[in-house]
């Protein structure tokens, strides 16, 4: 007990320092599917799949029938995909940092399920799964 009390500021440091590290762990950052459910949402045709990649990046590899548009375009070209308001959106970039940024614009201007693609185009290729150039 004395040793507690004799180091409670090494020992508040540590408390406050592993909580700053494990704070973006617990932090929902939007909805994300795996792989195999997007596939599975792809397989029933329920999905629009958009990569927010720049147009180099999606012309090397996308997923089939994604439509293209790059995130710095994506809150002035919106009107190109209200239509899938109510249906499925899978946003995909090459990591997954990109789409869960794009899935919250999204979010935000009333699509009411956008999921982000879990580690990316990257995760696809992993897995193996097909692609188009």
């Amino acid at each position: 007990m004395k040793f507690l009390i004799d180091n409670i500021f090494v020992l508040g440091l540590v408390i406050l320092s592993g909580g700053a590290l494990i704070f973006p762990l617990l932090q929902r950052r939007g909805n994300k599917v795996t792989t195999l459910q997007a596939t599975q949402l792809i397989n029933q045709g329920k999905a629009l799949i958009l990569d927010v990649r720049e147009a180099q990046g999606f012309s090397a590899g996308h997923l089939i029938d994604s439509k293209n548009i790059p995130l710095k375009d994506l809150t002035t070209r919106l009107v190109e995909i209200e239509k899938f308001k109510a249906k499925n959106v899978i946003v995909v970039c090459q990591t997954g940092a990109q789409s869960s940024k794009a899935s919250a614009q999204l979010a935000m201007a009333g699509f009411q399920q956008v999921y982000s693609l879990d580690g990316g185009i990257a995760s696809w290729h992993t897995q193996g799964l097909p692609t188009i150039k």
